[in-house]
């Protein structure tokens, strides 16, 4: 099963959730989302596959700075903001096959491996 992790490095929980997988004994494809911004179209299948909207996957803090807390915000204007501004995304996210889950905390992705 192929696993992958959005992940930030400078990102304590985001690390964590990277041991994890690693300790089961698997090598995942590492995204640094932050190097590498997500496309619109990749957030959507992250979305669908986390079960969740877009505002459900927005750092708080971030998402002010970068005028993405505006609860008049269409789920498509969120989408272009967590391309454009890739810091707002929370972390990280695990994909395992179909599956995936935000590592917080880290332990959540023991669900889907």
């Amino acid at each position: 099963m192929k696993v992958t992790i959005y992940h930030n490095p400078r990102c304590s929980k985001s690390r964590q959730a990277l041991d994890i997988i690693i300790s089961r004994g698997i090598e995942p494809e590492i995204v640094e989302y932050l190097k590498t911004p997500l496309s619109a179209t990749e957030i959507r299948r992250l979305l669908k596959q986390l079960h969740v909207g877009p505002r459900e996957i927005l750092r708080a803090k971030e998402a002010g700075e970068f005028g993405l807390a505006d609860p008049a915000l269409s789920d498509e204007a969120l989408i272009a903001g967590l391309s454009r501004h890739p810091q707002v995304l929370e972390r990280p996210i695990v994909v395992a096959g179909n599956k995936a889950v935000l590592g917080r905390p880290p332990e959540a992705v023991l669900s889907i491996l």
